[in-house]
């Protein structure tokens, strides 16, 4: 046995969640080797050529305040912003951007080369060594053999991955790649539960052979957003999306052909994502609906390709050709890559703890698509978190654990961990019962602090931060202090303002709750500071919502109750009495740390959660009296 290097920590896999959790275990101190089954393939993406939407946009924000790399290298990459929902309240609006998926490829490979403690090698791991129920190594294809600490493994949708077009299916990861074989073999023979899932993608059209005359412009903003909180970005060129519809006729060719659709014909056996459904799957669920829209992407600024977002098929290519030509301003469209479906091996993660380290092996760690999810927003939040705990483990220190009351990425986590999933999961704003509290505008306010005690956060970071904080909570103060008396003067010049009127003594903040004024506006009435722009709308949001925020906070300390409920890690349930034997059961399985994770296991009540609380009470009494 060839032993090729030592590290504390191995990554297996260089996706979206691969590189958070490498980079966050090398900015730790630990000696950290990413393994890739290409080098030019780091970060790639292999879909939709975005970062962020609703939810997903919070997750990047919070990778972010924490110290990861997902939100800087898209504000460096990519190529148009929006922000969505702005129509509605900021606990749901959200930004996403349009990525030049090379570049985004290139600038996260050159960071992770670059990044100290982080060795970067192009190897396909065929095994994972375990002694005593821990991890130890992991063995190459080649033959060597890498030892370690611990283990990360992220391998996405490579875990015996089988592409799948028409009838045609072969062994093979997104884009062309190699499947990762045996590895999946040797998770099994750990005794770890494998599920196996599908995803799609549709096809890449080459933008020279379209009519955008026939497509409605999706341009990107006028104002510059960015995703980190550290970026400077002021100005930045961008290029527009196209929007056109499908049509009867394109619905009919899918109909008449449906039987060839390896989802009906029985050649696709794993479980797609309900919420990023195929065509044809679309089709057959929604019979009755006379269109669906597309949006055309383009993949980059030096490619003639583009992605056909909303159309996402495994249909045979004579089938996509065609019905790709019935929709406006794609007649003559040139496929460059067609549409196709990819069923891989993944892990039940319900044997994962909220740190993502596997319950019965020591120093396990798994993130991203490989836990069950879908998206590389939700395997980057994954993959930091994997990352970091990987870290803290060696260091002999508590691992980190996000509840739902502090961030999307604590709400990810635990629903994986405490309910499991029997589809790709994906993130949703509606998953989450604080949204107010947790807007993707005050990510930095919730988790800087918890990136700087576990080493990510960087003395710039950290003083930038400490300056907003504090700019925000100054202001807020200021607001809730200045006096305004309905005097002749302050009323004559309210009404030249149009800011409404006022009867009795009114405080700044009192009027900055009224509905069209703003903090600019409320500085033309009265003298007040100068602020940047994500202050003014940190403070404005903090006072208009006041109310709300404060019910919000209420509900999460009642919650914190029973989150600090530890349930023993040795209990057994069968010797609770008056248990349920489904709760028994669910129990037995998951293992929650707490009441307040009990509380959300499916299959749990609320009398299962008493019975609970009274054993809690009586073994605390036992412990006393020994």
């Amino acid at each position: 046995m060839f032993i090729a290097g030592n590290y504390d920590v191995i990554v297996i896999g260089a996706g979206h969640a691969g590189v958070e959790a490498a980079l966050a275990s090398a900015r730790m101190g630990c000696q950290t080797l990413l393994t890739t089954l290409n080098m030019d393939n780091i970060a790639m993406m292999p879909c939709n050529p975005s970062v962020g939407g609703p939810a997903k946009g919070h997750l990047v924000r919070e990778i972010d305040a924490l110290g990861g790399e997902m939100g800087v290298n898209a504000d460096k990459t990519c190529i148009q912003y929006r922000m969505l929902n702005t129509g509605k309240g900021p606990a749901v609006q959200a930004l996403r951007a349009q990525a030049d998926k090379k570049l985004y490829q290139h600038m996260m490979k050159k960071t992770c080369e670059l990044q100290e403690n982080l060795d970067v090698k192009q190897l396909l791991i065929d095994e994972i060594l375990f002694e005593n129920d821990a991890v130890t190594g992991v063995v190459v294809e080649t033959g060597e053999v890498y030892t370690c600490k611990a283990v990360v493994l992220a391998s996405g949708t490579y875990l015996k991955g089988r592409i799948i077009i028409g009838e045609n299916t072969y062994a093979g990861g997104p884009n062309g790649q190699r499947a990762a074989v045996k590895l999946s073999d040797c998770l099994k023979k750990a005794g770890i539960e494998i599920m196996r899932f599908k995803t799609g993608t549709p096809a890449r059209v080459d933008r020279r052979s379209l009519d955008f005359s026939k497509m409605i412009i999706q341009p990107g903003d006028d104002e510059v957003h960015n995703f980190s909180f550290m970026s400077d970005v002021k100005t930045r060129e961008q290029v527009p999306c196209w929007l056109t519809y499908t049509n009867e006729q394109t619905h009919k060719i899918i109909r008449d052909n449906i039987e060839r659709a390896p989802m009906a014909n029985g050649i696709i056996k794993g479980i797609g994502p309900r919420y990023c459904p195929s065509i044809e799957t679309k089709i057959v669920r929604f019979p009755d609906k006379q269109r669906h829209q597309l949006f055309i992407e383009p993949e980059g600024l030096d490619t003639e390709e583009m992605y056909v977002q909303g159309m996402s098929t495994s249909m045979p290519i004579d089938v996509q050709m065609e019905f790709l030509r019935t929709i406006p301003g794609l007649e003559h469209v040139k496929i460059m890559r067609p549409g196709y479906a990819i069923e891989y091996d993944c892990i039940n993660p319900l044997q994962l703890k909220p740190s993502l380290e596997f319950k019965k092996i020591s120093g396990f760690f798994s993130a991203g698509q490989t836990n069950g999810t879908s998206g590389y927003e939700e395997a980057a939040a994954q993959g930091i978190i994997a990352g970091i705990n990987a870290a803290l483990k060696i260091q002999g220190k508590e691992s980190l654990i996000l509840k739902r009351s502090e961030a999307y990425i604590g709400v990810l986590i635990d629903d994986l961990v405490t309910k499991g999933t029997n589809e790709p999961y994906r993130i949703m704003t509606s998953r989450a019962e604080y949204r107010l509290l947790l807007r993707q505008d005050n990510a930095d306010l919730r988790l800087t602090e918890k990136g700087r005690a576990i080493g990510l956060v960087s003395d710039e970071r950290y003083a930038r931060f400490v300056k907003r904080r504090d700019d925000i909570k100054q202001a807020i103060a200021l607001l809730n202090e200045i006096k305004i008396y309905p005097n002749k003067e302050t009323l004559a010049k309210m009404q030249e303002l149009e800011l409404g009127s006022i009867h009795n003594t009114a405080t700044a903040a009192d009027l900055l709750k009224r509905s069209g004024i703003t903090y600019d506006r409320l500085a033309q009435l009265i003298e007040l500071p100068e602020l940047a722009d994500d202050v003014k709308k940190q403070v404005e949001i903090s006072i208009v919502y006041e109310g709300y925020i404060k019910k919000q906070l209420e509900q999460v300390e009642r919650m914190e109750k029973l989150e600090s409920k530890l349930l023993p890690a040795d209990i057994d349930y069968d010797e609770v009495s008056s248990l349920r034997d489904e709760a028994r059961e669910k129990l037995s399985k998951i293992r929650p740390i707490s009441i307040g994770q009990a509380s959300r296991i499916s299959g749990v009540s609320p009398a299962d959660i008493s019975v609970l609380l009274v054993y809690l009470e009586q073994h605390r009494r036992q412990e006393e009296h020994q």
